[in-house]
């Protein structure tokens, strides 16, 4: 291996456009293109001799290079940006010239490069083996160019396994959880259970939320008022509460269907709609003389710190005619489905009446129950007689159990053998979160986050991912270690802009099984 200087490194780096106009000129003179497309977050001696041998199948080698948005592979990736990996591509001998892609896929790269062999490693050559399922659209789309695909038989190394033990990405407790974990269950066994929930049914109940996010520049103190001033930025809207839940759940499960409550006044009905994902069916219960519930954060634009919230809700005690339509529909459909799942936000949306029927019509009942400043000491895990899976935060737990200082571990045992909770979770943010059968072993699992952008809607998705694991019999030590990835995944999110996508998931279960 040979590196370029500093000047010819940053030749070689080109636009599309660029490297548009040398690509036509060198295929006018029959000279052979090949094409390698990755990630390469840290380059090694595999990567050295999937390159060479690569060049070895053409004249003209180039790189096309995921940009740092699309490199989906978990928090606190790519560990080197995209300037950095790119200069260290170019600086090898046996490759020609290199491009960031900044598209999704390897697809519109591919188009844009037009390679005649394009030129993946021997981990791509059982397509049964492509968690992504992007090798066969990379293949169809080289043969739309006129190319073909070849497979490089060189030693290979994983940069994954690498950054995991090299790098400290991770504390040494969660080093030894994963080699430990490792021995019982790996990523494409817990991959392929999670491809096996698509036919479960679900119903998802609970309020809608819409969360707005003022984004604001703190002015300081104003002249005249004891208050501070702040310059508007700009806002962003994102389908919150029970909406969110809903969209997580139907990434993996093909039939999933929302019983949730709106206004008659601001409904924001078009734009729950244009949020939901197309597999959701969507029932509406409205509620005259009330607003869809609105929850305004402002937050200060740099470091994404909220300063302050305004919730758009009424006070009172939803109306009988509302609650009863809630019964009444529930009554008609709960035993339609393997699963229903409840976010119960305690704004009102159920009450005692439908607490009772889901008790006692649902097939598997998983529960989360939310505090918040409107509802603290009146919703809680109790106000449920019958809980297949329970899944809450500590502080939330422990307010339930007025126990404020007792050790969880017992306190969990404890709780859950007297209310007759067959499995449960409890997420407890910089700590992990532990899982339980009844009777059975606690697992803990240690939080696979070391960044941290926003924790609203992180409980929200363990538990919509997680519950229909635990209606499948997933282990409980298994469902911990979904669950905590699927919280690394959701805190690194801004709100509820986006979901946790099962390619997404199941790139991140590789990269930490690795």
């Amino acid at each position: 291996m040979s590196l370029e200087n500093s000047d010819t490194q940053k030749k070689k780096i080109l636009s599309y456009d660029e490297l548009s106009i040398l690509i036509s000129k060198f295929k006018n003179e029959n000279r052979v293109i090949v094409q390698c497309h990755g990630v390469f977050d840290l380059i090694h001696p595999g990567h050295i001799f999937h390159f060479q041998a690569a060049k070895k199948q053409g004249d003209i080698l180039v790189v096309s290079l995921t940009s740092d948005v699309y490199v989906n592979k978990g928090p606190n990736r790519p560990v080197f940006d995209e300037n950095i990996r790119s200069e260290a591509l170019a600086s090898i001998e046996a490759i020609d010239y290199v491009v960031v892609n900044r598209n999704p896929t390897a697809v519109e790269a591919i188009k844009n490069i037009r390679p005649d062999v394009y030129v993946k490693g021997e981990d791509y050559s059982s397509f049964d083996k492509d968690i992504t399922g992007k090798i066969k659209e990379e293949l169809a789309a080289v043969e739309e160019v006129g190319g073909r695909l070849h497979i490089t038989r060189e030693i290979t190394y994983s940069s994954s396994e690498l950054i995991n033990n090299h790098f400290g990405m991770y504390s040494d407790e969660v080093k030894t959880f994963l080699t430990d974990f490792q021995k019982s269950y790996s990523s494409e066994k817990i991959i392929q259970n999670l491809k096996n929930l698509k036919d479960l049914k679900v119903l998802v109940i609970g309020e809608t939320i819409i969360d707005e996010y003022c984004y604001c520049k703190p002015m300081g103190k104003s002249s005249k008022e004891p208050i501070i001033t702040t310059r508007f930025i700009n806002e962003e809207v994102f389908a919150g509460g029970v909406l969110a839940g809903a969209n997580h759940i139907a990434g993996f499960c093909d039939q999933v269907d929302l019983l949730t409550g709106l206004g008659t006044v601001d409904s924001r009905e078009d734009f729950i709609r244009q949020s939901l994902s197309p597999k959701i069916n969507p029932k509406f219960i409205y509620e005259d003389d009330s607003r869809t519930i609105v929850k305004k954060r402002f937050v200060e634009n740099a470091f994404l710190r909220k300063m302050f919230e305004i919730g758009f809700l009424k006070e009172e005690r939803s109306s009988k005619n509302f609650q009863n339509q809630i019964v009444e529909y529930l009554g008609d459909v709960l035993q339609n489905y393997d699963m229903t799942l409840v976010l119960d936000y305690g704004h009102g949306l159920i009450g005692e009446d439908a607490v009772k029927i889901i008790c006692e019509k649902s097939n598997f009942l998983a529960v989360n129950t939310q505090t918040n400043s409107d509802n603290i000491g009146y919703n809680l895990i109790t106000k449920y007689p019958r809980i297949d899976y329970l899944c809450v935060d500590e502080p939330e737990f422990r307010l339930a159990t007025t126990d404020r200082f007792g050790e969880i571990e017992d306190l969990l045992i404890k709780t859950v053998e007297k209310l007759n909770i067959q499995k449960s979770s409890i997420t407890r943010g910089h700590l992990g979160s532990i899982s339980y059968a009844l009777k059975e072993q606690v697992f803990h699992t240690p939080v696979f986050s070391s960044k941290v952008v926003d924790t609203i809607g992180a409980g929200d998705a363990y538990i919509s991912v997680t519950a229909p694991c635990v209606k499948a019999g997933f282990p409980m030590e298994m469902v911990g270690f979904i669950g905590n990835a699927v919280g690394a995944m959701a805190v690194s999110i801004v709100g509820n802009r986006s979901v946790v996508k099962p390619i997404d998931l199941f790139k991140f279960l590789t990269v930490l099984l690795k």
